[in-house]
């Protein structure tokens, strides 16, 4: 089963990425930008999502995706660990989330490599 240290793991394969602690939660962030958070008891873990489209994520896969009360006017959707299929899906959703955080740059010579599975 899938759990923030997976989370961890490929948050932090990725190019520039750090670890920092914010609101005493783990957060990592790209370019100064943060991109993934893994809130509460590490069972879920937040992403940037472009807000227009997490309607119809979340309509699509309720069991997987939510948006708490207190995020709801943000750009970002939480996903529930239990729920994913695999660690390629964990780590599809990190990369995406990474890819809208990261310099253009970055994101250029990344090219989606998958060395972070496993």
């Amino acid at each position: 089963m899938l759990d923030a240290d997976d989370v961890r793991r490929i948050a932090l394969s990725l190019p520039e990425t750090v670890e920092r602690e914010l609101w005493q939660i783990p957060t990592f962030h790209v370019a100064g930008k943060m991109f993934v958070t893994v809130p509460d008891d590490g069972t879920s873990f937040a992403v940037r999502y472009p807000k227009h489209e997490r309607g119809e994520l979340i309509a699509a896969e309720p069991e997987k995706f939510w948006v708490p009360p207190h995020e709801a006017h943000s750009s970002w959707v939480r996903a529930r660990l239990a729920a994913l299929e695999d660690a390629d899906e964990l780590y599809d959703i990190v990369v995406d989330s990474w890819t809208q955080a990261a310099p253009p740059r970055l994101v250029e010579g990344f090219g989606g490599k998958r060395g972070a599975k496993g």
